[in-house]
């Protein structure tokens, strides 16, 4: 019976006795705020913005991607929860608690903003106010997610074991991911109506939501531990010295170059594959929309695989480098997909990326768990570095991507660069060719990470594979 309620619930032995299911599930509820809060900002308000209140695309690009502006300090968040010292000893909870408010309070001002930058009923307003009061309101929103997520997930490792760490870390990851698809369903009905009057109830209904999930999630979740004034006044450890003693040896900042190049290396598709396939496929709406499923699918593979190959003792570093091998043959799949014009190529392709680029993320992330945790440098640190090169990866990716390709079409199709590149493809061509580059920089980054992290002597018997850390990557 036990075997069989671990493969109908995976998460079922993600509990522990410092960490019990109940409260673990109680814990999870930030990270749905958090998925709540990036559905909001990244799918719901770029559209209103965009068709209902009619600003130009560049302005609401601008003020989404402002909130990465703020993701490489999540290091800094992160070393500065590893650190902080009060008198009744708590270290996480006051991050997450001010994460909270900030988020909050970010929430709270930018129905108000947005309306006012939409050019509703300005009085007696400075023109730039509108402007500047969403550009506040995105930064706030944006700071109180990093805080939030990275104090939580530091959080959540420290009070797991050595053993269940990898299934707590999963489960919360799965919590945001369900957050994202239940608010993304409920907060579109809500404004299936839309007028200025019900804009502000779903956003300020969000930032009340987040308050309370927030609350809910970390109450009674840090034990007491008091402190002396002679230990409160000692000299806090300086950041430098504690990213110093993380990186010693050169794992740490390699690990976070290969997640950087790698992230963008498999993120500057994202928003150029269906275009890809609708333009030069000539593939319908209805096609296309099969792409995600596609690439869902390969991810899940590699997900499993990756389970079962981590339960054997593989190195994940050796791993990843076989992700971003799949990745190459998956953008090669894609490039080649026009010229002999073969759509299951091309739905092969999206197949790879997923699976490259999910195996690649389950290393990286198994990776930066593993790193050495000292007094000095705490989880937080590592879990917040990690996060900074990821999240820094993925704006910059989105960026590049289209920006290329726009380049590149147009010096293309006014002839500058010849009548052999003259076709549409060719935008896509060099940024699908760019990422094929990026990847095998990237395998000369993990390179000298598999002999630093290949220790045979440190591997663990084989088991039987489970659902943890390695299944779910952000």
């Amino acid at each position: 019976m036990r075997h069989i309620a671990l493969k109908a619930l995976p998460f079922s032995d993600a509990g522990s006795d410092a960490l019990p299911l109940k409260q673990l599930l109680r814990l999870s509820l930030f990270q749905v705020s958090v998925g709540m809060a990036a559905v909001m900002m990244l799918g719901t308000l770029n559209r209103v913005m965009i068709v209902e209140l009619g600003l130009s695309a560049f302005l609401v690009a601008a003020m989404i991607a402002l909130p990465v502006l703020i993701a490489p300090f999540r290091a800094l968040l992160g070393f500065k929860s590893d650190t902080h010292r009060s008198a009744i000893g708590w270290k996480r909870i006051p991050y997450l608690w001010f994460g909270t408010l900030w988020q909050f309070g970010g929430l709270a001002i930018m129905p108000f903003a947005l309306l006012i930058l939409g050019g509703y009923d300005q009085v007696r307003i400075p023109a730039f106010a509108g402007e500047a009061f969403a550009a506040l309101a995105f930064l706030m929103t944006g700071l109180g997610m990093h805080m939030t997520q990275t104090a939580g997930l530091a959080l959540a490792a420290d009070r797991a074991d050595d053993e269940t760490r990898p299934r707590v870390v999963a489960l919360l990851y799965v919590a945001f991911l369900a957050g994202m698809l239940v608010s993304a369903l409920l907060i579109g009905w809500l404004l299936r109506d839309f007028d200025g009057v019900r804009l502000i109830q779903v956003v300020q209904g969000t930032a009340v939501a987040t308050l309370v999930l927030n609350v809910v999630a970390l109450w009674k979740q840090e034990s007491l531990r008091p402190t002396t004034k002679a230990e409160r006044a000692a000299p806090a450890p300086a950041f430098a010295d504690a990213w110093a003693d993380l990186s010693h040896g050169g794992t740490a900042g390699r690990l976070l170059l290969a997640v950087f190049l790698g992230t963008v290396a498999f993120n500057m598709q994202d928003v150029l594959l269906e275009p890809y396939g609708g333009e030069i496929l000539g593939l319908s709406v209805s096609n296309t929309t099969l792409l995600t499923a596609s690439w869902a699918t390969g991810a899940i593979l590699a997900f499993a695989l990756a389970a079962r190959w981590l339960a054997q003792g593989l190195n994940p570093t050796r791993m990843g480098a076989r992700g971003v091998l799949a990745g190459v043959a998956a953008f090669s799949a894609v490039i080649f997909a026009s010229p002999l014009g073969s759509a299951p190529l091309f739905f092969a392709g999206a197949f790879g990326i997923g699976f490259g680029g999910g195996l690649f993320a389950v290393a990286t992330l198994v990776t930066a768990m593993t790193l050495p945790v000292t007094d000095i440098a705490g989880r937080g640190l590592a879990l917040g570095a990690w996060g900074a090169a990821q999240a820094t990866a993925q704006g910059v990716s989105t960026a590049l991507g289209g920006g290329i390709r726009d380049a590149v079409d147009a010096l293309a199709t006014s002839g500058a660069l010849g009548p052999a590149l003259n076709d549409p493809a060719t935008g896509y061509s060099v940024v699908y060719h760019a990422e094929i580059g990026l990847l095998f920089l990237t395998l000369v980054a993990l390179g000298p990470l598999v002999r630093r992290t290949d220790r045979p002597s440190d591997r663990p018997e084989p088991k039987e594979a489970r659902i943890g850390l390695a299944d779910f990557p952000t």
